[in-house]
């Protein structure tokens, strides 16, 4: 295992969410990373496909990772689009996404999702995004939220 996979591997660890819906790292290199998630009933909705908020989740956390390929790992994600196109039932979800561009503070990446079930291989979503850079300090992201909206936060706030 390479440094930057136990570090990305760590990295998402950190995040209960990606722990609880079972998200494993697969690959990571210079410029794209593969997330996976096995399919399990408590990811599907009312017609027995996967959720499209269990996609989306996956296509943010595959992006953010991608971005942070330049960017280092204080990012998150600023925007993204995704076209859904076609469900996902069994298998196991493989997102794979790839860094586009980077500049100081943002970069752009884009995101393939595909079901993986048994030897088939089917494209279920695609998602391209935004992710920026935040600021150095453990608060950095909550003092420039409250300082851009205009207002220091309450004592309660800080901690």
């Amino acid at each position: 295992m390479t440094d930057l996979f136990d570090l990305a591997r760590g990295a998402l660890h950190a995040q209960p969410f990606s722990m609880l819906l079972g998200t494993e790292l697969v690959k990571i290199g210079e410029r794209e990373v593969t997330l996976r998630l096995p399919i399990r009933d408590e990811l599907r909705q009312q017609h027995g496909f996967v959720h499209g908020g269990v996609t989306s989740y996956l296509v943010d956390n595959a992006l953010t990772f991608a971005g942070a390929l330049a960017l280092g790992p204080r990012v998150v994600t600023g925007e993204y689009k995704i076209n859904y196109l076609r469900p996902a039932v069994r298998g196991t979800l493989l997102a794979r996404a790839q860094l586009i561009y980077a500049g100081r503070g943002h970069a752009i990446c884009q995101c393939s999702i595909y079901v993986i079930d048994g030897e088939k291989e089917a494209l279920v979503a695609l998602a391209q995004g935004t992710i920026n850079r935040v600021g150095d300090g453990p608060n950095a992201s909550l003092h420039n939220y409250e300082h851009d909206r205009g207002h220091e936060p309450h004592d309660e706030e800080r901690a």
